[in-house]
């Protein structure tokens, strides 16, 4: 059979031109994807692309506000920030890359690897280690924390793309541990654990800022390129009542008191007579805000405001007044006073024998009896005692601004058994911290009026505006009588009775001392000393209290007024009070003469 010629290339050329015309048809159909895709970009989407690469270019970065300082009495810093920096990186930037050399007016290729080792020297960190925390795929790591401004300079000159240098607050606390529980402190990340730190915190933090700039593809900042910045606002500063000189003197009086006594812990509490403001609240052990864990932690915070005891006689004070002000009875009025003495079924008695007395209510008072203070006591309603205790404070919290209150125990007197009926009349089967003792005396040495306790005295802006607090307007709790006859009673307690140890020449003092029964697991298992003064009394001043907790050794031998006629002491050559110009103006322990008995 004849082939027909030309049947097989013809059908070859036929399939390759099928192929090419399928080639040019996909080529074609790619061009007008890629076109129409170019349109949308540049036409129809272009905004939103050109916001979408911008996004990627942007950085943002917090602005850390300076934490507002905190500032004694008189404007000295005893808190304050310095300048310190975090080194943080963005791992998907930190890579070889190309900078400026001034030397040869050029751009030159830097080697990663030469500038982590750069690095390594100037923060003293490993290079293998370096290179650990910085190259990477997180967006934030932190490279090194609480770095010197210097130290700053140096890292960010050697241009590695990714670095930033963010700043932070560190705290300083350039008194150490004065007043170390007041202030209070950070822990390590900045964050606020303590006392004014932690309380106040909202107006000593202020309010974050954000900077935002452009970065080119290496990671380096672009010049000139889009910049906005949210200022940060400072904190504002803390002013407080406290006087540091006067905060130091009571920490170092105390320490030697309690150490003394191998005591569990002791405190000093100094008020303005006239007006509540806090001059000191001192511990025997304080706290160093820049090493807190070197210190038991009940000392993180003032036992003058946390730590509640029994008061003993010093709790005789609201007694005696609240007996004056509405018993109907005087400072002359005279009472038989034995050693011991029944009353409706309850033995009370007193500390040591003592013979049977004709004492007045000034003498009982003078002496500490407790059988005395009972009949002086019963002048006045159990409810109307109790009553008068709530409006000195003693049950309440009292809030200066500090965390950690301890309100104390004082229950009604509905709940009171046979026996706390009358140990609530000497200072027993109620509890109150040194904070409460201070206010009730201030209230008896500013005529009756209670100023409540007051610790800030003003939060200053950063531009220097002053928010002052304003002073508290007062609550009259005694009669303006009342009360200068309680001074006089207290001046005996210093001149004829359990204080002399007070005593400041020039000077005329008053005040209470105080020894209570100190509660622990499954009964009574020590004591608690505290003692209340008040000088000068012809114009109260100063009010000082303090306690010592569990002293070792035999009670009859305690004393704390001597230190607290050292604070007191020391506040008025300080504050360059006057001398006074009068006598001392106590009452008599006895009706008749002699005064000068046996205890």
């Amino acid at each position: 059979m004849a082939r027909t010629p030309g049947n097989g290339t013809g059908a070859t050329v036929d399939a390759s031109g099928r192929r090419l015309r399928l080639g040019i048809l996909i080529a074609l159909a790619l061009l007008v994807v890629l076109a129409l895709r170019l349109v949308v970009i540049q036409g129809v989407d272009a905004s939103g692309h050109a916001s979408e690469a911008m996004k990627e270019r942007l950085r943002s970065v917090s602005i850390t506000p300076e934490r507002g300082s905190i500032l004694d009495s008189q404007g000295r810093v005893l808190a304050a920030s310095v300048d310190r920096y975090d080194l943080v990186a963005d791992q998907r930037l930190v890579k070889d890359y190309r900078k400026w050399n001034n030397d040869t007016n050029s751009m030159e290729d830097v080697a990663l690897e030469d500038s982590l080792q750069e690095l390594s020297g100037i923060l003293d960190v490993d290079a293998a280690e370096l290179r650990e925390r910085m190259v990477g795929d997180r967006p934030y790591k932190v490279v090194m924390k609480g770095i010197t401004p210097q130290v700053k300079e140096q890292a960010m000159e050697i241009g590695i793309p990714g670095l930033l240098a963010e700043p932070v607050s560190e705290r300083s606390y350039p008194n150490g541990s004065v007043a170390g529980s007041i202030l209070g402190f950070l822990g390590g990340d900045g964050t606020p654990l303590e006392g004014l730190e932690l309380s106040q915190d909202e107006h000593l933090s202020g309010t974050e800022g954000q900077r935002t700039y452009e970065i080119a593809a290496d990671g380096v900042r672009i010049p000139n390129a889009e910049f906005s910045e949210t200022p940060a606002v400072d904190g504002q500063d803390l002013r407080l009542t406290i006087d540091q000189d006067v905060q130091w003197f009571a920490q170092e009086a105390i320490a030697r008191k309690t150490e003394s006594y191998n005591a569990d812990w002791g405190n000093i509490t100094v008020m303005n007579a006239k007006t509540g403001e806090i001059v000191a609240m001192a511990d025997s052990t304080t706290v160093d805000p820049s090493d807190p864990t070197a210190t038991d932690s009940l000392f993180w915070r003032p036992t003058s405001l946390t730590q509640s005891y029994e008061p003993g006689s010093t709790g005789k004070i609201s007694t005696f007044a609240t007996a004056l002000e509405e018993g109907g009875i005087s400072p002359t009025d005279t009472w038989t006073v034995p050693n011991k003495q029944e009353f409706d079924g309850q033995v009370i008695n007193d500390s040591m024998p003592h013979d049977t007395y004709d004492m007045t209510t000034a003498g009982i008072f003078t002496r500490s009896y407790n059988t005395g203070t009972v009949q002086v006591a019963q002048t006045v309603d159990d409810q109307v005692r109790y009553d008068y205790l709530k409006q000195l404070g003693v049950g309440d919290h009292i809030d200066i601004g500090l965390p950690g209150s301890n309100q104390g125990i004082l229950v009604e007197p509905s709940q009171w058994d046979g026996r706390q009926r009358f140990t609530t009349m000497f200072g027993q089967g109620y509890t109150q911290t040194t904070l409460h003792l201070a206010q009730i005396l201030q209230t008896v040495a500013n005529g009756g009026v209670e100023k409540k306790p007051q610790l800030i005295d003003a939060y200053i802006d950063a531009d220097g505006s002053e928010n002052v607090i304003p002073e508290d307007e007062g609550t009259r709790i005694y009669s303006e009588e009342t009360s200068e006859e309680m001074l006089r009673l207290m001046e005996g307690v210093v001149e004829l009775g359990t204080a002399a140890p007070a005593q400041i020449p020039g000077y005329r003092v008053g005040g209470k001392t105080g020894t209570g029964e100190a509660a622990g697991v499954g009964g009574y298992d020590g004591y608690t000393t505290s003692f209340a003064g008040v000088a000068p009394l012809d114009d109260p001043q100063f009010v000082v209290a303090i306690s010592v907790h569990r002293p070792q050794g035999d009670w009859k031998t305690w004393q704390v007024e001597d230190t607290a006629a050292e604070v007191l002491s020391y506040l008025l050559t300080k504050y360059n009070v006057p001398p006074s110009d009068q006598e001392p103006q106590n009452y008599d322990v006895f009706p008749e003469d002699p005064q000068k008995r046996p205890w």
